[in-house]
């Protein structure tokens, strides 16, 4: 029985440990700012720009499959800056996007692709693959 719940403490502080670092593994997710973003341009980096709104169904639809794009470790070099469609409006106009929900994969300073309104989880994982070509 001691063992059982040392084991479990254990556990449980290592779970809590490996929380709390990023993964290696994983893409890295910004808020965007735009010296961060030509920064991951200048160095050549394979970028998703995310321009969303908190009361976006859209934007809400496209978390998950956006998530697992981000956890996949073919995309652990894949920068994601996240625009605030409300409260950054230079930056949406500066990217010349014109809704919510809209995506903007980069390789460097090369825009690879867009898109806006979608919702469809292969075609948002066959736009962000542009970003490594």
């Amino acid at each position: 029985m001691r063992l059982t719940r040392r084991f479990a403490t254990a556990a449980l502080s290592l779970a809590t440990l490996l929380s709390t670092v990023p993964s290696v593994w994983a893409a890295t997710e910004k808020p965007f700012t735009e010296a961060a973003f030509k920064a991951s341009q200048k160095a050549g980096e394979p970028i998703l720009v995310h321009i969303w709104a908190s009361w976006c169904p859209t934007c809400k639809a496209q978390a998950p499959t956006l998530s697992e794009i981000e956890a996949d470790p073919a995309y652990k070099d894949l920068v994601v800056y996240t625009v605030d469609f409300d409260k950054q409006k230079d930056a949406v106009k500066a990217l010349g996007a014109r809704i919510q929900s809209t995506l903007i994969v980069y390789h460097g300073t090369v825009e690879k692709g867009r898109s806006a309104g979608d919702t469809n989880a292969d075609s948002i994982k066959a736009l962000v693959a542009k970003a490594n070509q």
